[in-house]
């Protein structure tokens, strides 16, 4: 991929900003530096680093206790089985990837095959060149519909062959493989590799039992 800077579209007001973004909630959209003139530099500063850059714009990553349980669980499996095989590698919410030129997303989980990877020897950078295979997105109640939609269109675009949407409060996930093809699947219901990841299977009910481990009944 080309590391050459988007120039991003100018926005005439911040309605028209938070729009464009997926009608996110204001508190998500940081001010400094000014919206449309951040840069990966800014994003790499201590106080940004749960931060995307979205068309020039520093955005807060929504968060969460319950999505960050679902998050360390799920990625344990996933980097036990990708382990076990030598498939390659699992990142999780600090792993920043430059899909294309000027946007840089954090999934909560990522899974990114030897063959995508930089060769052995090659440096790697904090914001690697890099479309993971697959994409996990934990739910959290600030993520809008609009937010998610334009998210799928941007991994699609950049090569992203799965995206599995994890959703805590109703229980339940959706798996795409492109923006539009999509399958619900329920609590009782588990995911699947599929092609990305064959013989990878997990029982969301399995998944889900994190929430409610060591807690009162």
């Amino acid at each position: 991929m080309s590391q050459a800077t988007k120039v991003p579209t100018p926005f005439r007001t911040v309605a028209e900003l938070l729009h464009r973004l997926g009608d996110i909630p204001a508190r998500r959209v940081r001010l400094r530096p000014t919206p449309g003139t951040a840069t990966e530099r800014d994003l790499l500063g201590p106080e940004n680093r749960r931060c995307e850059l979205v068309q020039g714009v520093l955005v807060e990553k929504a968060m969460g206790y319950d999505e960050s349980l679902l998050g360390m669980e799920l990625g344990a499996l996933l980097h036990a089985f990708v382990k076990r095989y030598r498939l390659g590698e699992v990142t999780g919410p600090d792993g920043t990837m430059r899909l294309m030129p000027g946007l840089v997303l954090i999934p909560d989980i990522a899974f990114t095959c030897r063959a995508r990877l930089p060769k052995k020897g090659q440096p790697r950078s904090s914001i690697p060149d890099l479309a993971p295979d697959l994409a996990v997105e934990i739910l959290s109640k600030s993520n809008t519909k609009a937010e998610i939609k334009r998210k799928l269109q941007e991994y699609f675009a950049a090569g992203v062959r799965l995206v599995w949407l994890i959703d805590p409060k109703s229980r339940s996930a959706i798996v795409h493989t492109s923006p539009k093809t999509m399958t619900r699947l329920g609590p009782d219901q588990a995911l699947d590799g599929g092609a990305v990841l064959p013989g990878f299977t997990l029982a969301l009910a399995e998944l889900f039992e994190c929430l409610d481990r060591g807690r009162d009944e």
